[in-house]
């Protein structure tokens, strides 16, 4: 394993003093991890070195054709001062998914799990520890060759930056309103759907931006061939309680496979619930909720955690979930989540990584 060469900050960033009013991505630690590939040589010079603008030259592939990937973790507190990751595993074998699509040379992945571990050490004193507090960490990779030219990069950089972060949406655990898409698509099967890329996410802005002024907080995609069946969320996938089942769409090529959401079914199938993997019609849903069969709706992801659904509007169609407030299912697993994520509950799973 190569070894990993850390520069610390000579000047270290004024932390922020209220842990309450972090939000989300709005502060970033004093370090970073940095690993270059050149082809020929792999992936080569790993290091750590205070937190700082890339120099990219303007014809940088990653600016004009979006060669990039990137993954979406946490690191969490525990009540006795230990330091604990989620299924870093199974991030960092999903970011390799996203590379080998994106035409992106492979990683070593436990050594990418170490590298993280080194830099959260490094950082340590910036992970929060308020309440439903976190340490964001985002290793992304990106294409940094000089050509305007349209191929697969032969140089790239490897880096992960680190984010304290409070509550992803500003409702919290509160229900969040959704609006679901009917006119533009985000991704098909034999797509880049199932990635972890930036086209993904510029291809939601502009439902996202049509969302936000009718007053809902995020977009629900249906597919992209029919129209009909549901997808996932811009930010999450999505689960949905209809009598005594609980449905997400199956993983077919166009949505991501959330760790999250992978530790849900593990978890709802252990406490002996019906889970199903299947195609979900946004009419089977919007049926269900004007026979009183949709109990509740939920999302999960590495931001929210668990995001409660609290109304749906499909075109003029508008379905209030549960009354707008949280469900007995959604609340229970986000204090099984949580209290696994922060150590606070047993791991039956082993899904925790100590790093101290």
């Amino acid at each position: 394993m190569q070894e990993i060469k850390i520069e610390r900050t000579k000047n270290p960033k004024q932390k922020p003093t209220d842990q309450s009013k972090l939000g989300f991505g709005n502060y970033y630690t004093d370090h970073m991890f940095v690993m270059n590939y050149d082809e020929g040589e792999g992936w080569h010079n790993p290091r750590i070195v205070p937190y700082a603008p890339f120099e990219l030259d303007p014809a940088a592939m990653c600016l004009h054709y979006g060669q990039e990937v990137f993954e979406g973790m946490k690191a969490y507190r525990t009540e006795q001062g230990g330091i604990l990751l989620f299924r870093p595993d199974r991030n960092m074998a999903r970011l390799n998914v996203s590379n080998e699509r994106l035409c992106i040379p492979q990683i070593d992945e436990e050594f990418a799990i170490e590298a993280i571990k080194q830099l959260v050490l490094v950082d340590e004193d910036w992970i929060p520890t308020a309440e439903g507090t976190s340490l964001y960490i985002r290793p992304f990779i990106f294409a940094v060759d000089a050509h305007v030219g349209v191929h697969p990069a032969k140089h790239l950089i490897f880096s992960v930056i680190l984010s304290p972060v409070g509550a992803y949406y500003p409702e919290g655990l509160n229900p969040v309103k959704i609006y679901v898409e009917n006119n533009y698509v985000r991704a098909v099967k034999g797509g880049m759907g199932f990635t972890k890329t930036g086209g993904n996410y510029a291809a939601s802005l502009k439902a996202q931006d049509e969302a936000d002024k009718a007053g809902y907080t995020q977009v629900l995609w249906l597919d992209g061939v029919e129209r009909k069946y549901i997808e996932e969320v811009g930010t999450m996938n999505v689960f949905f309680v209809i009598d005594d089942e609980v449905i997400t769409p199956a993983l077919q090529g166009s949505i991501l496979s959330g760790v999250t959401r992978m530790s849900c079914i593990d978890i709802l199938k252990s406490w002996g619930m019906k889970v199903s993997e299947r195609r979900l019609s946004i009419q089977e849903v919007a049926d269900a909720a004007k026979e009183g069969r949709l109990k509740e709706a939920f999302g999960s992801g590495t931001a929210a955690v668990i995001s409660p659904i609290g109304e749906l509007k499909w075109g003029d169609v508008v379905m209030p979930i549960n009354n707008g407030e949280i469900g007995p299912i959604s609340q229970k697993l986000y204090d099984n989540l949580t209290g696994i994520q922060w150590g606070k509950l047993d791991d039956p799973f082993g899904w925790t990584v100590k790093i101290k």
